[in-house]
C-alpha cells in the first residue's frame, strides 16, 4: 500500500528545524545545530537573488542515500524541490516559495514493515537578513521573530529542501490496518497456591 502526503504549508517559524513536522515530529535536532553534518547542502548568496531566483534541486543517488540514513528512511528513490526566492515589496525580507516531491520508504512503527509514501507539498517561508550588531546587546525585532534569519548573507537551499521533506513525512508511520496488540500478562500465582502445588498428595486432606 502506498501512502500519499499532499499539503500546502505557509509558515514563518523563525528557524529551520527537524523538530517541526507533521504532528510536531521530533526527528533529530535542529538543522542549524546539525549544520556541520547536513546530509545535503546547496548554498546561494543573497546578492545572487536580485529581482528573483529560481532553482530546481534534485539530489543524486548517493546524496539521497545520505538523506535517507539521516532521516531513518529505508529508501528515498525520488526527491526534487522547486524553489523561487523573491524580495518582499517594501520590506527588507525575501519570500521563498516552493514545492517538494518525493517517493520515500518509511518503516511501520508497529510491524517494522516497509511503508512506501509519496510526497507532494507546497510551502512558503519568509526570510530576513541578520542586522549588523552595533552593540553587545542583541536586539530581536518582531519581523525577525516571524521570519528565518539569513546568516552570513547565505541561504542553504539544500537545508530547506531536507527540512520540507521532514515536515512532509508522518512522524509515526503506521501501515493501514496495523494494530498494536497488548501481550498477555502472565497470571499471578498466590504463594498459598504455589505451596499447595508443591505439597505431596499424601499430606493433603
Amino acid at each position: 500500500h502506498i501512502g500519499a502526503l499532499c499539503a500546502d504549508d505557509t509558515r514563518s517559524p523563525g528557524g529551520a528545524g527537524f523538530q517541526q513536522g507533521a504532528g510536531d515530529a521530533s526527528m533529530g535536532g535542529s538543522l542549524k545545530e546539525m549544520s556541520a553534518t547536513l546530509p545535503y547542502s546547496e548554498t546561494v548568496r543573497v546578492n545572487q537573488i536580485g529581482a528573483g531566483l529560481s532553482r530546481r534541486l534534485e539530489p543524486d543517488a548517493e546524496t539521497r542515500k545520505r538523506i535517507a540514513r539521516s532521516l531513518d528512511l529505508q529508501g528515498l528513490d525520488d526527491f526534487a524541490v522547486d524553489l523561487e526566492i523573491k524580495p518582499t515589496p517594501s520590506t527588507s525580507e525575501w519570500t521563498m516559495k516552493g514545492r517538494v516531491t518525493a517517493h520515500a520508504v518509511q518503516t511501520c512503527g508497529l510491524t517494522l514493515e516497509p511503508l512506501p509514501v509519496d510526497v507532494d507539498r507546497r510551502f512558503s517561508i519568509q526570510l530576513v537578513e541578520a542586522k549588523p550588531e552595533e552593540t553587545d546587546e542583541i536586539e530581536v525585532t518582531l519581523d525577525e521573530d516571524d521570519a528565518d534569519v539569513i546568516e552570513d548573507g547565505k541561504i542553504d537551499l539544500g537545508q530547506y529542501a531536507v527540512e520540507q521533506l521532514v515536515l512532509s513525512l508522518d512522524p509515526f508511520p503506521r501501515k493501514p490496518g496495523a494494530e498494536f496488540v497488548q501481550p498477555e500478562e502472565p497470571t499471578e500465582i498466590s504463594p498459598f497456591a504455589a505451596l499447595k502445588a508443591l505439597k505431596p498428595k499424601d499430606d493433603q486432606g
